[in-house]
């Protein structure tokens, strides 16, 4: 099945839907602060590990102790769609884990 792009309405309606993530231009993005570099890089391989069960690959930072990710679907012309959405949220299911805010 093709991957479509989602519309502004339905990007906004995703969004609010997660806190702590914005819109950044043609992306969706959010940063998480850990306590530790070592919790921070901990995050980035569970986030590897999620991103490679959906084949579906984000831009990540990892820092002296945050983690950022910005993501948007290359395939589509960097538009946004739902890879994108459920991507983010299983980033946000895993990021209590690691101790991220």
């Amino acid at each position: 099945m093709p991957v479509e792009p989602l519309s502004q309405k339905e990007i906004e309606d995703r969004l609010a839907e997660l806190p702590g993530w914005s819109l950044d231009g043609d992306r969706i993005a959010r940063s998480y602060r850990l306590g530790s570099h070592f919790a921070a890089t901990a995050m980035v391989v569970h986030i590897a590990q999620v991103q490679e069960e959906l084949d579906h690959h984000s831009d990540c930072t990892l820092g002296y102790r945050t983690v950022s990710l910005t993501v948007n679907t290359h395939s589509v012309g960097g538009a946004l769609t739902e890879l994108d959405f459920r991507l983010a949220h299983r980033v946000e299911e895993l990021a209590p884990g690691h101790g991220a805010h």
